[in-house]
């Protein structure tokens, strides 16, 4: 969940499915309809930064994994691996200098630290949002058997750097685990924007309650006030969300959110410092509810971790290569 703030509570809404022909292509051609779904998504970007654009999701239905073993998306899967599985990762540092993302500078935000639970009261410390002010960090969530957000968020970032850095991209973190807390939410947007960043995702993990299931993106709304100034990047960052919310869909078969973003995967917020605060463009997404036993199979899974991270980087590529 995002660090500076609870998740919003809002009435489950029930999805927005296109008729009869969208269900059509749902049975006969999955991975076509995802394509078509970013295509649909991508109409309405253009000149209209204060309505975000409609993702809709792939209609309800059980989606087989291309991987033995590791279950379905809306089914109870089967976890392969442990989470904390090494990620394939390339040291960290500069990418190949070749390869379509040669120049891009890519700064990826993992969710919280897992230090953060033996450092309460500095992360409970207020710090400047522009608007108003918010608790430099939060501990997140985690899974009822204990496995927290801070851990998944790592695991799953090492793996869109290893990606991205074969694309050639330069990959920064803002931190690695390798700190004592946080940093706070306002350090945060200044790492991406000092790195000058082509694109910054935040990777989170959402604690809502049983039931409520899939994904969602966040992107910043248009607020002003203090250091905050998101009129710059709201539309860009508009398309980075929708960009990142299709391929989600399509390499991870998750559903879009149940209870955020009415259908759409897509959720627009002004109280979240990491967004207010930044100069470049920028999104978090919540891979899924770590409180909901089926998304917390998935997210517990090295495998699917594989497939959230190919979803995310595919989405930032799409996204770079204009």
């Amino acid at each position: 969940m995002p660090y500076d703030s609870e998740s919003s509570n809002q009435d489950s809404r029930s999805r927005r499915v296109r008729g009869r022909a969208l269900v059509a292509l749902a049975a006969l051609a999955p991975t076509a309809l995802a394509g078509w779904l970013v295509w649909q998504a991508m109409e309405g970007t253009g000149g209209h930064d204060d309505k975000p654009p409609q993702v809709l999701p792939l209609p309800s239905r059980t989606v087989q994994s291309s991987r033995p073993g590791t279950g379905t998306a809306t089914g109870t899967p089967t976890p392969q691996g442990s989470p904390s599985s090494p990620a394939p990762s390339a040291p960290p540092g500069g990418g190949s200098g070749t390869g379509t993302l040669a120049g891009k500078t890519v700064v990826i935000d993992p969710g919280h630290n897992p230090n953060n639970f033996r450092h309460t009261k500095e992360i409970n410390q207020p710090v400047d949002i522009g608007t108003n002010e918010k608790e430099c960090d939060t501990t997140g969530t985690e899974t009822n058997d204990g496995y927290t957000e801070a851990e998944f968020t790592l695991d799953v970032s090492h793996r869109i750097r290893a990606i991205l850095e074969k694309q050639g991209a330069k990959v920064v973190f803002t931190h690695d685990g390798d700190r004592t807390f946080g940093p706070c939410v306002d350090e945060r947007a200044r790492i991406g924007n000092r790195a000058k960043a082509d694109a910054v995702v935040s990777v989170h993990a959402d604690g809502a309650a049983q039931g409520q299931r899939g994904f969602h993106v966040i992107l910043p709304a248009k607020v002003k006030g203090g250091g905050a100034d998101t009129a710059p990047i709201v539309g860009p960052s508009r398309e980075l969300g929708v960009r990142i919310a299709g391929k989600f869909v399509q390499d991870t078969g998750m559903n879009a959110s149940n209870y955020v973003g009415g259908g759409t995967a897509l959720d627009t917020r002004s109280d979240l410092g990491g967004l207010n605060l930044s100069t470049v463009p920028k999104v978090f997404i919540e891979c899924g509810n770590m409180r909901d036993s089926r998304d917390s199979a998935l997210l517990k899974s090295a495998d699917w971790h594989q497939k959230a991270a190919q979803g995310i980087a595919d989405g930032i590529t799409a996204f770079l290569d204009g």
